[in-house]
């Protein structure tokens, strides 16, 4: 670190050295962080003409974060490597605020970059259908009634546009088995009901038939292999292994099988107030941006048929 004195060089060091025994950061990150705040010293170092000591970190300004953020927006970073660097940098400042070191309030007169929401990545329509059906991973050697288990959360997933949480944190006694309808708890403990495909209350119903463990009323409907509530990262790995064979992108998540309930819905009219009401959404800002997915999809159709899109 050039642009810093022997005592600033220490405090960093030492910091890295907590970030990866206690925090126990992955190497990747540690060095991405280390690098990050080497930029910021070279930027900070340069407005100051010599290199920074850590009394001078002690002193710095909201402008003097505003000034780093500028110069790497000059360099053509963008947003998210943006906030990373300030991550690293709000770090750093925190730990030498409780070594005594440091004054980390600059950071709290600083605006983050904003960033671009992305849209979300639907699946076709017949490849979420098949996900839900056991018979696809019929040659993997898992008991049977696990690919009956998982099949029937992602039929939920899709089916009704839960969350993997949601879904997961279903009792037995939710279970539609005798009813069209589900309650479901969202964010914030809040309720909803949701209606409930009979295909998706047929892949509950063969689920519970086949699973050798007991489901008492007030317990978790849906169980590992030993017994246990299932876990969420469970069925990302079976959503891994149903990718390979259906050809999907890595953009085929179990969180994108609700993208894909509300996106599907919409593409065939269904209003937004419903889906928002179905989503559990607290805005509708939140379930507008299916319209942006699904007018991105009727353009990339328009462009690809449309006899005029090919023309100069």
């Amino acid at each position: 670190m050039m642009h810093a004195t022997t005592d600033l060089q220490a405090a960093i060091s030492r910091w890295l050295a907590h970030l990866s025994g206690e925090r126990r950061l992955s190497p990747r990150t540690l060095e991405a962080y280390g690098r990050d705040m080497r930029d910021c010293l070279a930027v900070l170092a340069g407005r100051v003409g010599r290199p920074l000591a850590l009394a001078d970190v002690a002193a710095l300004k909201p402008a003097d974060i505003r000034a780093y953020m500028a110069a790497r927006r000059l360099d053509g970073i963008g947003s998210r490597s943006l906030m990373r660097g300030l991550a690293a940098i709000r770090s750093a400042l925190r730990y030498l605020e409780r070594e005594g070191l440091a004054d980390a309030s600059a950071l709290s007169a600083v605006r983050g970059p904003k960033l671009a929401r992305g849209l979300p990545k639907p699946l076709p329509a017949a490849a979420a259908r098949r996900l839900a059906d056991p018979d696809l991973r019929a040659g993997e050697d898992r008991e049977p009634w696990i690919l009956v288990r998982d099949a029937a959360v992602l039929g939920l997933l899709y089916g009704c546009g839960l969350r993997i949480s949601e879904a997961l944190g279903l009792l037995r006694r939710d279970a539609p088995t005798d009813r069209d309808t589900l309650v479901v708890t969202g964010k914030g403990g809040k309720t909803r009901m949701v209606p409930v495909l009979p295909q998706v209350a047929t892949g509950i119903a063969d689920y519970i038939a086949a699973c050798p463990h007991r489901l008492p009323a007030d317990e978790a409907l849906f169980r590992g292999q030993r017994g246990g509530p299932l876990s969420p990262r469970i069925i990302q790995l079976a959503m891994e292994r149903l990718r390979g064979g259906l050809g999907l992108p890595d953009t085929a998540t179990p969180h994108a099988l609700r993208h894909s309930c509300a996106t599907h819905l919409l593409a065939r009219g269904g209003d937004l107030r419903a889906i928002q009401e179905l989503l559990g959404h607290a805005s509708l800002s939140t379930t507008q941006i299916y319209t942006e997915v699904d007018t991105s999809r009727l353009l990339a159709a328009y462009r690809a048929a449309h006899p005029h899109a090919s023309r100069g």
